[in-house]
């Protein structure tokens, strides 16, 4: 704990001098007033923050755009194999009847001690098990063919796209669904080991069945334990409900691997003692996280036409919105987002909202760029399991930069960081403490940006009738 509080205050530190930097010479800074004639921050312009979390790609993968790749986007066309040959990637749909591995192992075989060569060792399940042809050869070396994602191209051409954004987490959803959420997979504020799998019937949480266990890596970077997915430590919603600020987690299902708060025992308040609890019952769980149903299966666009949005949300998709791999049905994904964004782009909301959308983790698929490794005293925020690889990551507001590329590296914990500069919240002292705020991302001096329709095969109506039961993952 007194390692902590050391980082707290050195945070806050850290914080102050960005303050003082802004008001002398422009750029970033802490939330709040500009004090009289400074640079804008964060606080003065945003005052919503969406955080769009999709399935299971990197750039490579899903933004192999001639426009973005002419303006500079290190968008590779072929990938190292363990021979140390060049291997074209080639185009395949977004909906796929295979999926490539993407735990923590499979991390390890792709990385090969930095020289990103393995992607082909990675095994990938075919679904249907027996389909014919699968998995095709070099699986892992595809991209997403233009005709199925060009929303997501739109988005990246108009407003900011990154080129360096990693997945915190070395591993699948579940462990990354927690660092999005508080910057952290470890089970409590001290331990000094981390989630690093998914359980294995990617059921989780304090409500999960009894037997549900999640494997844990060491700070050496070693799983050699296993604990049931309940855990207890702080979480940004902690500092979001002591500052007064309103947030809600929107997801397909209460008891899945994509449902966070689920697995935060104080947020959950489980019914029983884990891990015999049937149910979340805690006030703040039941009002804050919104499970889809067949009566309404797109509540974060509701709220946004009721003029309800609170001010910091989280919205999770449906398995067959979520870029998912392995179901021919999972192409829903660019369309959902397009709907959320359009929804936002034409309401009041606009003005003063920052729409953030991330992948949790790269899903198997090839990528080119070697990620960051963090080295700590192995006892704190992640060490031996940070960070992942590659995952794309689109910045759209009114105040980010227009056509930009980021190369900046960014990780979950930039998007902790940037909430705690809009509403002026303390650090969490995890990830959120080592990443840098998205400052590249934004201009809040500039005009703000008129927002554009995106175009994109299903409207929000098809969302908002959808009658098919709103699916969480099978899968990781």
């Amino acid at each position: 704990m007194q390692k902590r509080v050391v980082l707290r205050l050195f945070t806050l530190l850290l914080a102050s001098s960005a303050v003082l930097f802004s008001l002398g010479c422009g750029g970033g800074g802490a939330s709040g007033a500009n004090g009289g004639g400074g640079n804008p921050t964060p606080g003065d312009k945003i005052k919503h923050v969406v955080i769009i979390f999709q399935e299971n790609r990197t750039p490579d993968n899903l933004f192999h755009d001639p426009n973005l790749i002419a303006a500079g986007a290190d968008i590779a066309s072929s990938g190292l194999d363990t021979s140390g040959q060049q291997v074209p990637l080639t185009p395949v749909p977004l909906g796929t009847t295979y999926d490539p591995g993407h735990g923590h192992l499979d991390f390890t075989l792709m990385y090969d001690g930095g020289k990103m060569d393995g992607a082909g060792l990675i095994p990938a399940k075919c679904i249907p098990p027996n389909a014919p042809g699968c998995p095709p050869p070099n699986d892992s070396f595809a991209y997403v063919q233009a005709s199925n994602v060009q929303p997501y191209f739109t988005m990246a051409e108009q407003y900011t796209f990154a080129d360096r954004m990693f997945q915190t987490n070395e591993g699948p959803s579940m462990p990354a669904h927690q660092f999005i959420l508080s910057g952290t997979s470890a089970p409590t504020a001290t331990s000094n080991l981390f989630a690093g799998e998914n359980p294995p019937t990617y059921q989780a949480g304090c409500i999960a069945r009894p037997t549900a266990s999640v494997a844990m890596i060491g700070p050496y970077g070693h799983e050699y334990t296993s604990m049931y997915p309940c855990f207890e430590h702080p979480t940004l919603t902690d500092e979001l409900d002591a500052s007064g600020v309103s947030w809600r987690y929107y997801t397909p299902a209460p008891d899945f691997i994509w449902t966070a708060p689920t697995s935060i025992e104080h947020m959950c308040g489980p019914n029983v003692p884990p891990p015999n609890a049937t149910e979340c019952t805690n006030p703040e769980w039941i009002n804050n996280v919104i499970i889809y149903t067949t009566e309404n299966p797109a509540p974060i666009l509701i709220d946004i036409s009721n003029n309800q949005l609170p001010a910091v949300s989280w919205v999770i998709p449906t398995v067959n919105n979520s870029d998912h791999a392995g179901g021919t049905a999972h192409t829903g994904g660019p369309s959902w987002v397009a709907s959320i964004v359009n929804a936002l782009g034409d309401s009041p909301y606009w003005s003063d909202t920052a729409i953030i959308v991330t992948w949790d983790d790269w899903g198997g698929w090839y990528d080119h760029v070697p990620p960051p490794k963090v080295i700590d005293d192995g006892v704190s925020w992640g060490s031996g399991y940070v960070y992942g690889f590659r995952v794309p990551l689109l910045v759209i507001s009114p105040y980010a930069k227009a056509a930009y590329i980021s190369h900046v590296n960014h990780d979950f914990g930039s998007i902790l960081h940037f909430v705690e500069e809009v509403y002026g919240l303390s650090s969490l002292g995890y990830a959120d403490a080592y990443a840098d705020d998205l400052s590249d991302c934004f201009n809040f001096n500039q005009t703000p940006l008129t927002f554009k329709t995106i175009t994109a095969p299903l409207a929000a109506k098809h969302f908002l009738t959808d009658r098919t039961p709103p699916e969480g993952p099978d899968d990781d």
